[in-house]
């Protein structure tokens, strides 16, 4: 049988409803999240389905020779190339192709006029300076922009969590240590060593995530120590010490659920950090490869662009929804973990005694 809600966790569940804000603007992330992650589907230059002497090819996750199709290359087709598209329907073929005919790196060489070219009904929201189309580039840019922040995230809460944990549990020595170590490392000027290392290694999306983690996970310690220090000297604590359970089991099933309010509360902040700064990064050319698709780099190129208005306006409107989506959604989450929300003192003191002797 599986595990039955509990009366706080109902709670919980009810509160992040009561939060209008918050809850719709986790389905309207969700939906555009669920999207992005099926990029290749909605945007792509190589056909969905193609149909060719009665067989069916998925040119979006098989890769096919031109000869396949009777052509003359053993190099991969171009679909986009006129003669393949005729090789294909006159042998009573068929193609279909996503909504956007285009990647991120496809570049519009029909133009009519030079790049970056204006909306139209080809690019819906115009093309960059190198022809490629900005709404590919936006739902690509937005999905690792997203990866990239939640990835990050969850990484830095585990690291900062378990630091700020032996810090505040164990006090003594270990957090004067842990101290004197965390001011000296968060004193680091961080923009500037990743600047710094992006221009002797070439950086990828694993090495910005890397090193980015090593000053991340900072911002958590201070709030999750100062949660331990409060709770570790709790009765139900010491009873759990003269009970002989382990200072792991007791720092992670009594003291650890004190210290998830407050920590939650800084979350959003790590998040819309993690995605700013590698948008920050990518403006200023020490971020991911050429070539990636960046909101940096299209705010990059809005810059060298003001002829091209779409360019900068089109990545921070796109860049300014997805964070308050963000922050709203997280502010839900921090309303539905607020004892304070929705509930009396005397009914959450008798939920939470009700959990702890199931």
């Amino acid at each position: 049988m599986g595990r039955r809600i509990t009366p706080i966790t109902r709670r919980r569940l009810r509160n992040f409803r009561a939060n209008k804000r918050g809850y719709w603007s986790l389905w309207i992330f969700l939906g555009l999240f669920v999207l992005a992650l099926f990029a290749e589907v909605i945007a792509n230059d190589k056909p969905l389905l193609i149909s060719f002497k009665d067989e069916i090819h998925s040119p979006v996750i098989f890769t096919y020779a031109e000869t396949k199709f009777g052509g003359e290359f053993e190099t991969e087709a171009d679909y986009r190339d006129p003669f393949v598209t005729e090789l294909i329907t006159e042998a009573g073929g068929w193609i279909i192709w996503p909504p956007i005919r285009y990647s991120y790196r496809t570049i519009n060489y029909d133009l009519p006029v030079p790049a970056p070219a204006p909306p139209s009904t080809e690019n819906w929201l115009g093309t960059d300076d190198q022809g490629r189309d900005v709404v590919a580039r936006l739902i690509y840019g937005f999905r690792i922009s997203v990866l990239f922040g939640l990835v990050l995230t969850i990484f830095s809460s585990i690291v900062g969590v378990m630091a700020g944990a032996i810090q505040g549990y164990f006090g003594g020595w270990t957090d004067l240590l842990f101290q004197r170590f965390i001011e000296v490392w968060s004193g680091l000027p961080t923009l500037y060593l990743l600047i710094i290392l992006a221009s002797f290694v070439e950086p990828n999306f694993w090495w910005l995530l890397g090193i980015m983690l090593i000053f991340s996970w900072m911002s958590l310690v201070g709030v999750v120590r100062a949660e331990f220090l409060r709770a570790r000297n709790f009765d139900y604590v010491r009873a759990a010490r003269a009970l002989g359970l382990s200072d792991v089991m007791i720092m992670y099933r009594h003291v650890l659920p004190n210290a998830m309010v407050a920590s939650l509360t800084f979350l959003p902040f790590i998040l819309s950090g993690s995605i700013t700064t590698l948008t920050a990064l990518d403006f200023l050319g020490f971020g991911l490869p050429p070539g990636s698709p960046s909101l940096g780099e299209m705010l990059q190129q809005g810059k060298a662009n003001l002829q091209a208005p779409w360019l900068g306006i089109t990545a921070f409107v796109m860049l300014s929804i997805m964070l308050t989506l963000l922050i709203f959604i997280f502010e839900a989450v921090r309303d539905a973990f607020d004892p304070r929300k929705g509930a009396a003192a005397g009914p959450v003191v008798a939920e939470a005694a009700a959990e702890t002797t199931s």
